[in-house]
């Protein structure tokens, strides 16, 4: 008998989704909590189900951190025209490339 290899692939490519899944929104908290992405980003590719609740638990680095206005769930909202400055508010998307 021999075994049939093609039906753990579809168990790993889930098992791969959700890792990726877990160091996205790990990454996403931190950021959002004050502290950066690539510190949530290195708990979520380490730590696969624990890194998303521990960065649920881990209170904002400060006050102005972007958790106190917005939570996770909650969708970004793009900045109005008064609130942008220098190129951005004249409606100029300029890069390098193109000056």
């Amino acid at each position: 008998m021999t075994p049939v290899f093609a039906a753990a692939g579809a168990i790993y490519l889930f098992l791969c989704y959700v890792w990726l899944l877990s160091a996205i929104t790990a990454s996403e908290l931190s950021r959002s909590k004050g502290y950066g992405e690539k510190v949530g980003l290195g708990t979520g590719l380490i730590l696969t189900f624990l890194g998303p609740l521990i960065w649920l638990a881990i209170p904002p680095k400060d006050e102005n951190a972007e958790w106190h206005e917005r939570k996770p769930w909650q969708r970004r909202q793009k900045p109005r025209e008064t609130e942008m400055s220098g190129d951005a508010a004249a409606g100029g998307t300029h890069t390098a490339i193109s000056k």
